[in-house]
């Protein structure tokens, strides 16, 4: 079954082009219940801050969104759908809206066909669900989902659920038509290789858009040139959880990327110089030291600080910053004050939040 819609041509070139895409995460008042408010304050945020699509319903949103006594897989797509479309009308611009994409085959099917009903173009599609199953059952698998929704494939790194996926399986994956883009996010530059050695000898590495999702390798991820095969692949954009936080300085990151490659590479250095800033902040608010136990609640902590959240809760009550972290991340804030967008967000956080 691969008979999803396939995205328009538009939203092709702009996924191909590069965008960055921020994983949305998940407001709740002192009570753990869902702030509709803040929640569409982060979607205008991201728009405003000049994201080019936004990821819901992904791991910074919670996976426990989808237990039946929480109930909010549903609400915070339909949210954030809104949101962008109110972006859309006023601004002119289209986003590439993303959904995550879980469990075993049944349940997968129904998010993605809920996703497309929101008004969804990509599925990010997570395997952590099936982790004995083979290369031919996952396949298997991503093409019943395709039949729902155009996908983005996704490695996840196995400290947050994923498992080894090879360079076979991922060539096979690119088989599938509805296969528009790849979130790369292993955190393991051999893993990274296998994907991209995978897309170029698909035969479809001018189709399929791949993104970083290595939020440990943000810039070396996109300024690298991957000549594999005779042909030139690189990270198009981010998808990435980092990215949930001082968006503005994200997108600007990006376009300077995009400049260096138009230019022949010509300023590549002076990017790549900033690499080992952005991938330290990112330790101290991934919690890298704890296993990422605190990822989540890292992020929430610039978010809270900025004022777009009221707190830095969780839907799990144990879930916060782990021991030291709150230092770490004090830390790397006065370390590298040019990573953050604070006075972008202090000039408009108001009207987001109206």
């Amino acid at each position: 079954m691969e008979s999803s819609e396939p995205l328009d041509r538009a939203l092709v070139e702009t996924l191909g082009r590069g965008v960055a895409i921020p994983a949305h995460p998940l407001a709740l008042t002192a009570g753990r219940k869902l702030d509709e408010r803040r929640q569409v304050a982060l979607t205008r945020y991201y728009c405003a801050a000049g994201a080019g699509g936004i990821a819901v319903g992904v791991h910074t949103t919670q996976f426990a969104i989808r237990d039946p006594r929480v109930g909010l897989y549903g609400p915070v797509l339909k949210l954030a759908a809104g949101a962008m479309a109110e972006f859309e009308r006023t601004s002119g611009k289209r986003m590439i809206k993303v959904a995550g994409i879980c469990g075993v085959t049944a349940q997968a099917v129904r998010e993605a066909a809920l996703a497309r009903e929101a008004g969804y173009h990509l599925g990010l599609l997570s395997l952590a669900a099936l982790p004995a199953a083979s290369d031919g059952e996952l396949l298997a698998h991503c093409r019943v989902v395709a039949g729902e929704i155009a996908l983005c494939g996704f490695y996840l790194q196995p400290s947050v659920g994923g498992r080894p996926l090879g360079y076979e399986f991922w060539r096979e994956f690119c088989q599938i038509p509805a296969v528009a883009a790849i979130k790369v996010a292993p955190f393991n530059r051999y893993q990274t290789l296998d994907v991209v050695r995978a897309v170029a000898d698909s035969g479809r590495g001018a189709e399929i858009a791949l993104y970083t999702g290595n939020d440990d390798n943000i810039i070396a991820d996109l300024v690298t040139e991957f000549r594999v095969a005779g042909q030139r692949l690189y990270f198009r954009g981010g998808l990435l959880g980092q990215w949930a936080v001082w968006t503005r300085r994200a997108v600007e990151l990006l376009e300077r990327v995009q400049a260096c490659r138009d230019a022949g590479g010509e300023g590549a250095a002076g990017i790549l110089a900033g690499s080992a800033a952005l991938t330290d902040a990112n330790g101290a608010l991934f919690d890298v030291r704890n296993r990422f136990a605190g990822c989540i609640a890292g992020l929430h902590e610039i978010l809270r600080r900025q004022g777009l959240l009221a707190g830095r809760w969780c839907l799990d009550p144990a879930e916060d910053l782990s021991d030291g972290q709150l230092a770490e991340i004090d830390r790397v804030c006065a370390s590298y004050p040019e990573l953050s967008d604070d006075e972008f967000v202090r000039e408009n956080v108001d009207g987001w939040l109206g």
